[in-house]
């Protein structure tokens, strides 16, 4: 072997040795884990936004489940639409629990996804990962995030989302601007709040929605009854319609008789 190939060995070797190992991601825990208790949540009606568009009267559905281990505890939360299906990162919050740290942590990191969007549901589901938190670990601190950008490309949008975000107790912060660099500091648990915009949504629980379903269901009812009596009379104006046209027919009839009789009497005498 010559000295030549003998240094190119022994640089390979050396590359190899100090060549940086990548960290593999750590697996979390309950990836699959699916919600499994419902709650049916009204949207109210809001006046037609100038960016968002219409938001009629609305019904979705809430979904949570929790789990536990000694070293963490998971949040899942999900708002499911009838008939119309979502993404997977849309509609989604994760409310994971670091007990050795005693840190708390949201996601996705990404920021919350809402459809539909400027309904208060983003704000819920915050509340909602606060107060589970906050019964039990109100002395963890939960991480800062960074803030998407995407959402600082329109005025309206980045406004409306840091009045959430501050509103539930959080400090947004901007290293720019224009504020495209935002972040979220890290808070303590306690001071955080778990309060929603009550006026855009309401829980229902299980007898209120089904008195909700009779109380419907009876004015349904109610309005089928109208409409058969209405019909009904229409159909009596109509009746008596023709009846006054055929009256109004002869008599039209019987004048132009009179009055062709008239004529004749007074041209042959």
């Amino acid at each position: 072997m010559t000295d030549t190939q003998a240094l190119l060995d022994v640089e390979a070797e050396t590359n190899t040795d100090t060549a940086p190992v990548e960290a593999e991601p750590v697996l979390l825990p309950w990836a699959d884990v699916q919600t499994d208790h419902f709650q049916m949540l009204r949207l109210s009606p809001l006046p037609t936004h100038r960016i968002t568009g219409a938001r009629p009267l609305r019904f979705v559905q809430f979904g949570r489940v929790e789990r536990h281990s000694k070293e963490l505890s998971l949040l899942r939360l999900d708002i499911q639409l009838a008939g119309q299906r979502v993404r997977k990162e849309q509609n989604h919050l994760d409310v994971w629990v670091d007990h050795s740290t005693h840190r708390i942590r949201f996601s996705p990191e990404s920021g919350l996804q809402i459809e539909p969007w400027n309904r208060g549901i983003g704000r819920f589901l915050i509340a909602h990962g606060v107060a589970w938190a906050r019964r039990r670990w109100s002395g963890y601190t939960v991480d800062g995030i960074t803030l998407a950008s995407k959402d600082a490309l329109n005025e309206d949008t980045r406004l409306r989302r840091d009045h959430v975000l501050k509103t539930q107790g959080f400090a947004v912060s901007y290293a720019d601007a224009q504020h495209m660099k935002g972040t979220v500091k890290d808070v303590l648990l306690g001071e955080l709040h778990s309060s929603w915009n009550n006026d855009k949504i309401q829980v229902m629980e299980v007898l209120e929605t089904a008195n909700m379903l009779e109380q419907a269901e009876s004015n349904l009812l109610e309005q089928e009854i109208r409409l058969r009596k209405q019909e009904e009379t229409v159909a009596q104006f109509k009746r008596e319609d023709t009846g006054l046209r055929f009256t109004i027919a002869c008599l039209v009839a019987f004048a132009v008789f009179q009055a062709a009789l008239l004529i004749w009497i007074a041209t042959h005498r």
